[in-house]
């Protein structure tokens, strides 16, 4: 990888302009969107069922067991820069996802509660693997995520695996726990785990991208291991392609296994009140 962001040139000789002409991402119009908001106005499909069927858990939260877990708060997923933009930018406007990922940092800190990072980075050497999901496919086609090497942060700096500018400051202030790599899609293969039960944390505050890939994933590796774990709801979001809306998919597994689904606002105010 040179200096270029990675999103800005052929990588395994597809760019990002050959995959939007290719149809796998739409650009969004103004129009589109437009039209997509009055008929969800109508006809939401994201809302609550009126009477739920499941019983309702919840999640206390406090300031020394309790941590932010941010998944994949990268330029390649959350900025029109990104390779992915494309697939998830609708969903990440729909849902202020880069807004609300600020906010819940904001609050974290100021309460002085553990926030940790958990990002998806692609070395050259992991372009050898010899078979995968689609998903993954698709990832390693356009090179999302891709970095140098693991010791080295040559082009790192603005590229689509960097962290978002909005959240730069507050990740790279020295306390938040930045942990090594996921691969796929779950923690199972970085130090998330090991890092939190260090700090004592057994509840986590989760969020970022995306909503039914990394996050969910997430979730089910956290809740296997014992942690309590609240979803944030719109500080995720998700693709949408011709087989299906991720962020749809992903809502209804929130509701159906984690400990909490909140709202930013909720979640903000749950961590300025937490003991």
């Amino acid at each position: 990888m040179c200096n270029h962001h990675h999103h800005d040139h052929p990588t395994h000789g597809v760019d990002r302009r050959t995959l939007l002409s290719a149809g796998l991402a739409a650009p969004l119009t103004a129009g589109a969107l437009a039209l997509a908001g009055e008929a969800r106005a109508e006809d939401n499909p994201y809302a609550d069922p009126a009477e739920p069927a499941l019983p309702q858990t919840d999640v206390t939260v406090g300031r020394t067991d309790t941590a932010l877990v941010l998944v994949d708060p990268l330029i390649d997923f959350l900025s029109p820069d990104g390779v992915a933009w494309g697939v998830v930018g609708e969903s990440v406007i729909e849902q202020g996802t880069v807004a609300n990922i600020g906010r819940l940092l904001v609050a974290a800190k100021a309460a002085g509660m553990t926030v940790a990072v958990s990002p998806h980075y692609y070395y050259p050497t992991d372009h050898s693997w010899h078979f995968g999901g689609p998903l993954e496919k698709l990832m390693h086609t356009i090179g999302m995520f891709d970095r140098a090497g693991p010791l080295s942060l040559e082009g790192l700096d603005g590229s689509g695996a960097d962290f978002m500018p909005e959240f730069k400051e507050s990740i790279l202030d020295g306390r938040t726990i930045i942990t090594s790599p996921h691969k796929v899609y779950g923690p199972e293969t970085n130090d998330l785990d090991l890092q939190l039960r260090k700090r004592g944390i057994g509840k986590v505050i989760l969020a970022g991208m995306s909503a039914n890939l990394c996050v969910q994933a997430h979730l089910h590796e956290l809740l296997e291991r014992g942690f309590e774990v609240a979803v944030v709801r719109d500080a995720t979001a998700a693709a949408k392609v011709p087989e299906g809306d991720g962020y749809l998919a992903a809502l209804i597994n929130f509701r159906f296994i984690a400990n909490a689904l909140w709202s930013t606002e909720e979640a903000v105010d749950r961590i300025a009140r937490a003991a």
